[in-house]
């Protein structure tokens, strides 16, 4: 299927799954014009969460190298019009300062997404684990955190 093909087919969930095979497949130079492509379909619920996932697969390759700085700027202005993945985006970043050791603050912590916080609880940041165990926003998050302490302290 050619991906300007993919918008004529009516079924959203056919199209979503085109679109992940095309955003999986795209070469590192076409991948913000097919992210910008696939945010103009008319389901633009679908078209979020497609280029969302996408979003999460990759920041999860890159996000620990020196790759993902730029791949993140160029990530950033093909989803500028999109609060939500610029979000996104945005806390990818916060996991990777946190998770990297680099410069982070707390609040900024506390004040991201659960999904942030439930990935950060169950990471390897013994800082940013305590402060999600004394104050994550859900228990779930806290008892994640507390139960990643304590797996720590058995090692």
């Amino acid at each position: 299927m050619n991906v300007h093909d993919i918008p004529q087919n009516a079924d959203e969930h056919v199209r979503f799954a085109a679109y992940l095979d095309k955003l999986q497949l795209v070469a590192d130079v076409d991948e913000v014009d097919l992210v910008r492509r696939v945010l103009t379909d008319p389901d633009q619920t679908m078209a979020r969460s497609a280029v969302l996932r996408h979003l999460d697969r990759r920041a999860a390759v890159f996000h620990a190298g020196p790759a993902y700085e730029g791949w993140a700027r160029a990530m950033t202005q093909a989803t500028i019009d999109q609060p939500f993945l610029a979000q996104r985006l945005r806390e990818w970043s916060l996991f990777r300062a946190v998770t990297l050791k680099m410069p982070w603050q707390p609040d900024d912590l506390l004040a991201s997404s659960n999904w942030l916080q439930l990935k950060t609880a169950a990471g390897t940041n013994t800082e940013a684990i305590e402060i999600l165990a004394e104050a994550g926003r859900t228990k779930r998050i806290r008892n994640t955190a507390r139960t990643s302490l304590n797996h720590r302290s058995e090692s």
